[in-house]
This record gives structure tokens, sequence and C-alpha cells, in this order.
């Protein structure tokens, strides 16, 4: 059997482990040649931001790949983690605040690119908009597997070249782009879901690299602060995440319902109207918790609307709405 010593080799080799002064030197822009450092961060960050709105704006999957791949706001989130593993306070203090001068400058750009929108609904139909503005669990799940990847490319020497995929699979830039596209459109509810969405990579980052710079056994290093309140920063950083969390699992829920009760609402209206000539039946809106359906018929009858209400409540909570539009603005109000 394994002792957790000798898995923690496994995991961290001790001819592959970067000491925690290189590790430092790579997360810290505080620390070595700090003009390059901090002018280097700025260049590639506002040229990343840039790309990805107009990747955002254009509805281009691989132009947004491609501001993934140069953006560095990675280095920060990490350098946070490495800093309350370590108990250096000034290092936590200088990574967030590039990552909050991050976030200014990204969505300062995005509200700048908001004048070349058209209309906001416009907004509605773009994939790159409407995936970043409605997280769910699983992207924390998928934030923190990466931030694992991250902190191993950043411990060991012959896991540096995946850090470009880890820039890939986490996504920093883009959310804070579509934060100020839409807010500069006044889609003040989707701006707020792709924060979060930030917010929830930013820290899963900061937790799950916490938890590899300590099997990497950062926290003993000689340079590491012997006085510091590790316990209390590792336990505010889990309150966040669960803060973060909470909301996120509550979004998967509710999406999982809405559509389950998408393809029940649309079957039943389909086998309600199957007799009526030419009926056809279109996707399912949801506006809150009220579902429209568009049926639509050769000669505009439909059956009986109690025959559907019947159908309808044994399978759909009374406190969801179902509105029927059948054709001319005419709408039927199912339950």
């Amino acid at each position: 059997m394994n002792t957790p010593s000798s898995l923690v080799h496994v995991l961290i080799p001790p001819a592959q482990r970067q000491s925690a002064a290189e590790v430092t030197e790579a997360l810290d822009l505080g620390a070595g040649d700090k003009v390059s450092k901090r002018s280097g961060f700025l260049i590639m960050l506002t040229l990343a931001g840039v790309i990805a709105i107009a990747g955002v704006l254009t509805d281009s999957t691989a132009t947004v790949i491609g501001a993934m791949i140069i953006a560095p706001l990675g280095t920060p989130i990490l350098a946070i983690g490495l800093g309350i593993v370590t108990g250096h306070l000034s290092l936590v203090v200088r990574g967030i605040l590039w990552v909050l001068l991050g976030l200014v400058i990204v969505v300062a750009l995005g509200l700048l690119f908001s004048l070349f929108v058209a209309t906001p609904q416009s907004l509605e139909t773009n994939s790159q908009v409407v995936g970043r503005t409605s997280p769910s669990f699983m992207d924390l799940i998928a934030a923190l597997a990466t931030g694992f990847a991250g902190g191993f490319a950043m411990c060991r020497r012959d896991l540096s070249a995946i850090l470009p995929g880890v820039a890939i699979a986490i996504s920093l830039v883009p959310p804070l782009g579509v934060v100020g596209v839409c807010a500069g459109q006044g889609l003040w509810g989707d701006a707020l879901g792709a924060l979060w969405l930030f917010l929830s990579n930013v820290l899963a980052l900061i937790i799950a690299g916490s938890i590899v710079f300590t099997l990497a056994g950062y926290a003993r290093d000689p340079g590491s602060s012997p006085g510091a309140n590790r316990r209390r920063a590792y336990a505010i950083v889990t309150g966040l995440t669960l803060i973060i969390a909470l909301p996120l699992a509550a979004n998967s829920v509710v999406s999982i319902a809405l559509a389950r009760w998408s393809v029940t609402i649309q079957d039943a209206v389909t086998e309600w109207v199957e007799p009526e000539p030419g009926a056809r039946v279109y996707a399912v809106d949801w506006s809150g918790l009220t579902a429209t359906v568009e049926v639509d018929t050769d000669d505009g009858d439909t059956p009986p609307v109690d025959e559907l209400r019947e159908a309808l409540a044994d399978v759909i909570p009374s406190f969801v709405g179902v509105v029927l539009e059948v054709g001319q603005g005419v709408e039927l109000t199912v339950q």
C-alpha cells in the first residue's frame, strides 16, 4: 500500500519538482524583472481582451480560443494560491490587485466595443454570449480540474508544455469581455451571469492551485512564513467558493428541470394538436417559470384547451405556467 508521502512523490516526483522560489519567480509579477513582467502582462492582457471581444461579437469560437491562449490572467490568480500556501500576504495582495486591474481593463474594452453592437437582441442569439451568461455547476467542476492541471504544470518541470492547454480550458478573459459588452447594451442580468462565471473560475483556480502547492510541500519551504495563519486563509477561500458554487448548483438544477419540462410540454402539445390538419408545434421558450409554445394549424383551429390542461396537470407542477401562441397574436393560457 502506498503511503501518503509516496503518493505525493508519484504526483510530483522530486526529480521534476520546481522549487518554491522558481514557482514564485514565474507567478509573482513583483519579483525579478518587475518592469518586463508587468509590461508583458498588460500588453498581452489588452490584446487578449481585444481578440476575445472581437471573437464574441463575431461569434467566432476559433478567435475566442486564440484569446484564451495568450491571456495572462491565470498567472496572478495562481500567485494568490501560492501566497496563501507560503503565507506571504504581500503576494496574495499583489495577485488580487493584478486580477482586479485585469478585470477593469477587459470590462472597459467590452464597454467600448459594445458601441458596435446593433441591438441588444442580436446578443441573445450569439452562442459566445449565451454560453457565458448562464454558468452551471459543471463549469465550476471544469474550472477546478483546470486549476489542478495548472498547479501541477507549475510544480513539475516535465508538465510545463501543457500550460497553453490549461489556458484554453479555463475561461477568464472571454467572460469579462461579455460582461462589458452586455453591460454596454443594458443587459445587466447577462452581464452578472458572465461575471459570476469569471469569479467561479478565479476561485476554483485559487483553491485547486492551493491544494497542489500544498502537496508540493511549499508550505514547509524555508522561504515560507512560519507564523502565517493558513487555516484562516483556506477557510476564507473555501467559504467564497461555496458562496459561488451554491447558485451555480441551483442554476444547474433549474436548467435540467426546464429542459425536462420542455420535452414534456412539447410532447403533450404535439399529441393534443395532432388531429388538426397541418398541425405544427415549435420550440418551447421560457420566461421565468412560464413556457410559451407556438402552435400552427392550416385553418387556425385547435382542440379544446381543457384536454391539454388535464394532460399537463399530471406531469407539470402547478407553479409552471404554460401559454400557447396560436397565430395572429392569439394567446391561450393553459395553466
